[in-house]
């Protein structure tokens, strides 16, 4: 387990990493403040992202939260606040317009960072998750929600139009008329409801359970197939089917002549489950 750096409402770091049998969890650490974002914690997400990105064995990433909460978003306390530490901590310091765009540019990488993630990604939703708390869940491949966890847009009704790629995000999640209804009238969403709409994937009685089984069974597949599966998907929601195609072809050859592709074919086979090494 690695801990990054520490604020007052972080015993131990505002985000942990650590990685066990290919799983990789990164952990929001602010449980007394229902992991709402800080700017450090901005900084720290995007470290240990990187961390996961770059960690030699790690085949899944798994996001989520410490405490009751998975994210609540931007951490208001500290909004109106005119002390020194604040304004350093708060993700909009509002010294000018420049430096509040400058400092929400850098935060919004982290949604890319997960989007184009090299391996799979889940969020394990354990609590309430709203603003731009939804968008990191959002950004996930899959979205995993406790049975008690509820949702929320939340942006409009804190005076703010939203960030972290929300409409983007939910528009592909929900499609565009849904994310229009979800985004201009926020309320409160149970994890059922939310799985119905489609902004989680699915509801787990056990949560821990359910992640560990799915986090389990995407470790097992070849690295390279799932890496370009991911390509190819990113890929089709974004470019026009020639192009796609000019894309999707090198991806599949390549994939298809590789070691796992051959202990895939030999494992069928042999009639028993093949062994991938991402070779």
């Amino acid at each position: 387990m690695s801990e990054l750096a520490s604020d007052s409402t972080a015993p131990g770091g505002t985000v942990l990493f650590s990685l066990d049998g290919g799983v990789g969890t990164v952990t929001l650490n602010r449980p007394r403040r229902r992991n709402a974002i800080s700017w450090q914690l901005v900084e720290d997400l995007l470290a240990a992202l990187g961390q996961a990105a770059s960690a030699r064995d790690l085949r899944v990433l798994v996001v989520t939260g410490a405490g009751s909460s998975f994210c609540v978003g931007a951490d208001l306390a500290r909004v109106g606040s005119d002390s020194v530490g604040d304004q350093e901590t708060r993700t909009l310091r509002g010294r000018s317009a420049a430096d509040d765009r400058e400092r929400l540019a850098h935060a919004s990488t982290i949604v890319q960072t997960l989007v184009s993630f090299p391996a799979p990604t889940i969020a394990a939703v354990n609590g309430a998750c709203a603003g731009a708390g939804l968008s990191l869940a959002l950004a996930a491949d899959f979205r995993i929600a406790a049975e008690h966890a509820v949702f929320n847009t939340a942006f409009v009704s804190a005076g703010v139009s939203g960030d972290l790629g929300s409409a983007w995000l939910l528009t592909r999640a929900v499609g565009g008329a849904r994310a229009r209804a979800l985004l201009l009238d926020p309320g409160r969403i149970t994890a059922a409801e939310a799985a119905r709409l489609g902004l989680v994937t699915e509801t787990a009685a056990d949560l821990p359970a359910r992640v560990g089984e799915l986090a389990g069974k995407l470790a097992a597949q070849a690295p390279r197939a799932m890496r370009y599966a991911k390509e190819n998907l990113d890929d089709a929601a974004l470019v026009t089917l020639p192009d796609y195609l000019g894309r999707e072809v090198p991806r599949m050859v390549d994939s298809a002549r590789s070691g796992d592709a051959r202990r895939a074919a030999q494992a069928f086979l042999e009639k028993r489950r093949p062994v991938f090494t991402g070779e």
